[in-house]
């Protein structure tokens, strides 16, 4: 779309004001209608939870309104204090009649850095970002004491009744052991937050009209300053803008926490593309093959953050880190199974699962198609963890229970060198044959003495009993 199309029709300042930053709160009262608001509304009591960002307001009603009812309100404040009113007991309705009506709030948005409050002056706009946003909801407090006086007066009479005369029942409480993740669990149920928050003590605060002089020195400070009317730093800060647009999106956009925020969504060991492209190459490469299992060179150009790289170098690279077999790439095993990690179902040290993984692409760089069992026989590996490998690199053919890679052969399409690639790690497989023949030699070994019962085992390879000279002198 050309500019002509799409002309500016205003250009207007913005500028950032952090007086209020750590003290600003939206109110909002989600059951009022848009006319019935409380800016006439008189406030007789204000209320706040720091900790937990409560707040409670106790708007004042009009008794002497031909609205009101005089007779409701006096129902209302005797069901709450009850007939005979304990001195020490804090009354709902000091006057005898429901004269106010209270609000308590609730966190609709826990997350509130998205949203800023601005305001505009002399075509410039200022934004103050949020502390929380609240929706405050009516309380109705006095129907919850209304309930809790009856059921005392009930029992009270079934007491003068005899009642207390009978066996009373010991309630037993049962406590166990509590270990980390249980006591984490537990401070993030209802009941421990309900608890946590009827804990903490209201504060008393002040509440100032909207027209009163201190209200209107507050609503200052949601001008940074910075405008015409500023304090004559305009000049510097607009010096701190004059940078490149990529620069200005740093400035306004922290890496750390948004890396933060998207890793905490994210399953583990997953890397989100923004914080790809602040590894190093190698790294890079590492967290593509593991993630992708079995990729195409095509495919790991296209998924690099940044394309301009040339491909002979990610090519050296991608030797360090990776296996190209039939013309694919597969992470090497020193990085799928890592010193120290075991397998996820028997507990299979890492040593023993890579020796297992690099079998079986040995295998693959000399057929198609694998038998689960061979496998199982010759590894000496449980049937769960061969099939872990096996699922990271290959796919079942349900019509003959064979195992091939997860991706078709690629090698008519090599380069000059990715094909000298898969030269020199020819060479590397050539140099561990040795090591795989001994692997084979050992299960036709194990294969034959315990086949002496009358049978083979798994459908692995099978040889004749070798009988070994003793070696005890005689």
């Amino acid at each position: 779309m050309d500019d002509e199309d799409d002309p500016v029709v205003e250009e207007i300042p913005v500028h950032l004001s952090k007086a209020l930053a750590e003290n600003l709160y939206v109110l909002q009262y989600p059951v009022k209608s848009a006319t019935a608001t409380f800016d006439d509304g008189r406030v007789v009591n204000c209320c706040v939870k720091p900790i937990n960002q409560q707040i409670k307001v106790d708007y004042a009603l009009d008794t002497a309104s031909r609205h009101y009812d005089a007779f409701k309100g006096e129902q209302f404040a005797l069901a709450a204090d009850g007939k005979q009113r304990d001195k020490t007991q804090k009354l709902t309705f000091r006057s005898g009649t429901m004269d106010k009506q209270s609000f308590l709030s609730a966190k609709p948005i826990e997350d509130v850095g998205r949203y800023l409050v601005c305001v505009m002056q002399d075509g410039e706009m200022h934004a103050t970002p949020l502390k929380g946003i609240v929706a405050m909801r009516q309380m109705f407090s006095y129907f919850d004491k209304q309930d809790t006086r009856t059921k005392a007066e009930q029992k009270a009479e079934r007491d003068a009744d005899g009642a207390a005369d009978d066996e009373e029942l010991t309630q037993v409480t049962v406590k166990f052991a509590e270990n980390e993740r249980m006591r984490k669990a537990r401070e993030k149920s209802f009941n421990y937050l309900s608890e946590m928050e009827a804990e903490e003590p209201w504060c008393e605060t002040f509440w100032h009209e909207k027209t009163s002089s201190t209200a209107e020195l507050e609503k200052q400070k949601l001008f940074s300053g910075t405008g015409a009317g500023g304090s004559g730093r305009l000049a510097s800060d607009n010096a701190a803008l004059n940078v490149r647009p990529a620069e200005y999106m740093e400035l306004l956009i922290s890496k750390e926490k948004t890396d933060r925020n998207i890793d905490s969504l994210l399953p583990s060991k997953v890397v989100c593309m923004h914080k790809l492209s602040h590894l190093p190459l190698e790294d890079q490469l590492k967290v593509l093959l593991t993630d992708a299992k079995v990729i195409t060179s095509q495919q790991i150009f296209d998924l690099l953050p940044n394309r301009t790289l040339p491909p002979e170098k990610v090519r050296r690279v991608l030797m360090k880190v990776g296996w190209l077999i039939r013309g694919n790439w597969v992470a090497q095993a020193e990085y799928v199974y890592p010193d120290g990690s075991v397998s996820g179902t028997n507990g299979v040290t890492a040593e023993q699962m890579r020796n297992a993984r690099d079998y079986i692409l040995y295998r693959f760089t000399k057929c198609d198609r694998l038998e689960r069992s061979q496998l199982v026989t010759i590894t000496q590996l449980p049937v769960e963890e061969i099939r872990e490998i096996l699922c990271s690199i290959a796919k079942l053919n349900p019509a003959d229970r064979t195992w091939s890679m997860l991706l078709p052969s690629n090698e008519a399409s090599l380069c000059v060198e990715e094909q000298e690639i898969c030269e020199r790690q020819a060479a590397y497989w050539k140099a561990r044959t040795e090591f795989f023949n001994e692997m084979e030699r050992k299960s036709n070994i194990a294969g034959s003495s315990s086949g002496s019962g009358g049978g083979s085992t798994g459908g692995g390879p099978t040889s004749k009993r070798v009988r070994k000279r003793s070696t005890r002198d005689s």
